[in-house]
């Protein structure tokens, strides 16, 4: 989940991206890269296969991706995290913030050539309100009171009631009308070899390989440095390491260990800049609160209790991150830095699951209620180290209170087909990219836990609802504030998930990329702009 599925709302600075010391020699640009040119590959190390290259079917990090290169939305959040045009030129917001009239850039093409026009803006609101299309994104736009396209290049969408975020919304990818109009959409060859109108052109896709993007010569920005973006999947990262180090990627995400000690060589700072800063992410256990096992809030409180944040942040972060206490980020202005904490108290937990009926009736060192033993499953994708180590962890965490947990790794396609878009799993590891905007609806309120769904760990809780509709219509800054206060008091105390921890993003750039700037928004918000001076290019055309 990309997002730009978020909005209006006053921005607070999300700490700026910052460059590994060691490499500060490396980064700097020599003579040569003084001006840009065109040409050469970037090659970049994906853990997971995307697996729907049409937007509104989307939901998976990898796809979204390579889609937030080949697809533009109307409006984007800029490096500074601030609102700026994409598709629109401009914008006029009504004074009762009820009606957004967009204006839309002219001469804008899709990579068929098709004129891009303010159709497509409606047909993919229509798209995403009709009932046919199995989406996860359809909420906000069901807001929607009207929408009308009286011109070519005008859009105009009305609201009965304010949206905090509904400006953000129409960052949502816009998708091809004169493809997709009469079309399943679940059937359009699409999904698999897209059409947009973004910076890059779809150009291969070989699943459990590669995605190729080649760069589109008629951007309306112009056309990108970089001539083509190579999508390498690679689902193990020492694997992907071991191909970086060979020279058959040039940009990863490290993991903790990788940045700090597998990449600590001169020969290494020669070849490679790396960067580090908080992620728009955490990580979480997550508990599907439709199994007995874990009805009881004192159950999920006791296994907060067992686990021991600070231990998985030193021995599966390497210390580079911090504790998660709920689905915002530390340090926004959402966040409530003053809920309920779990403090690792393995007493504490056995006393809780007491409470709760569990107890070691026949001394084999596990807990039991009405003959069952406390035993169950933790799921989690192949290909992130972090996730497996914390799940060997916690396995053992537990263990100590005399609950027995397996840990099953499965192959990502696999894992969101079978197990968590059909809520086929006991619990898992899994972690959320966080919105700039605080908007929960879709992750949180009950009446987003169906099949495929994101509330798919089945929570539901009457005021947090309330809270959550609240929240999204107050155009009131501290008003919002004051109710995601209080939803996070809430999820502290009721634990649908052990929110585990922040890590940090740990980027690493083959040192022959110039042009990289690094801002609050990360280091891709200017992609387009990379590029590698001629004596360094690698791969020709």
């Amino acid at each position: 989940m990309r997002f730009c599925m978020v909005l209006i709302l006053m921005l607070v600075l999300l700490g700026g991206c910052r460059k590994s010391e060691e490499n500060s020699s490396a980064a700097a640009p020599g003579p040569e890269s003084l001006e840009p040119v065109k040409g050469d590959t970037l090659l970049m190390g994906s853990i997971g296969d995307a697996s729907n290259l049409l937007p509104v079917l989307a939901s998976d990090a990898s796809s979204s991706d390579i889609n937030g290169l080949v697809y533009n939305g109307l409006v984007r959040y800029d490096k500074e995290l601030k609102f700026e045009g994409e598709l629109a030129e401009s914008w006029e917001i009504s004074e009762d913030n009820l009606t957004f009239t967009f204006h839309l850039r002219k001469g804008v093409k899709w990579h068929d050539g098709a004129p891009f026009t303010s159709a497509d803006v409606l047909f993919t609101y229509e798209l995403l309100i009709d009932p046919k299309t199995p989406t996860a994104y359809a909420e906000r736009y069901l807001q929607v009171a009207s929408a009308e396209a009286p011109d070519p290049y005008t859009f105009v969408v009305r609201y009965e009631k304010p949206l905090a975020s509904a400006l953000i919304s129409w960052g949502f990818a816009v998708h091809p009308r004169h493809l997709l109009e009469g079309v399943e959409i679940t059937q359009s060859p699409l999904s698999r070899s897209p059409v947009g109108t973004g910076p890059y052109r779809f150009a291969q896709w070989l699943p459990g390989e590669k995605v190729v993007l080649e760069s589109n010569p008629d951007y309306f920005e112009g056309e990108p440095n970089l001539r083509r973006i190579v999508y390498r999947i690679i689902p193990d990262e020492s694997t992907m390491f071991l191909e970086l180090k060979a020279g058959g990627l040039d940009y990863m995400g490290l993991s903790p260990l990788q940045f700090d000690r597998m990449s600590d060589s001169e020969s290494f700072r020669k070849k490679f800049n790396k960067y580090r800063y908080p992620a728009f992410a955490y990580t979480y256990l997550g508990y599907n609160l439709r199994n007995p096992l874990f009805e009881d809030r004192r159950v999920r409180q006791a296994l907060g209790h067992a686990i021991d944040k600070q231990e998985l942040i030193e021995g599966v972060l390497l210390g580079l991150g911090q504790e998660a206490t709920g689905p915002y980020k530390p340090g926004t202005w959402s966040h409530n830095p003053d809920v309920k904490r779990y403090a690792f108290d393995p007493v504490k937990a056995k006393a809780l699951l007491a409470e709760a009926g569990w107890v070691d009736t026949d001394d084999d060192g596990l807990l039991d209620k009405d003959g069952r033993p406390f035993a169950f499953t933790i799921v989690t994708n192949q290909g992130n180290d972090q996730r497996i180590k914390t799940g060997e962890i916690i396995q053992i965490r537990l263990k100590d209170i005399g609950i027995e947990v397996k840990l099953r790794v499965i192959e990502w396609a696999s894992f969101l087909k079978e197990f968590i878009n059909p809520g086929n799993f006991e619990a898992t590891i899994l972690g959320w990219t966080v919105p700039i905007d605080p908007d929960g609806y879709n992750v949180w309120h009950s009446s987003k836990t169906g099949p495929g769904e994101l509330n798919f760990v089945g929570f539901a809780n009457a005021e947090v609802d309330e809270l959550l509709e609240k929240g999204r219509r107050s155009l009131d800054l501290e008003q919002r504030r004051a109710y995601y206060y209080r939803f996070q008091e809430i999820l502290a105390e009721e634990q649908p998930y052990n929110f585990l921890y922040v890590p940090e993003t740990l980027p690493v750039v083959s040192s022959r990329f110039r042009g990289i700037e690094v801002a609050p928004a990360g280091i891709m918000h200017n992609l387009i702009d990379w590029y590698v001076p001629l004596g360094l290019q690698k791969y020709a055309r």
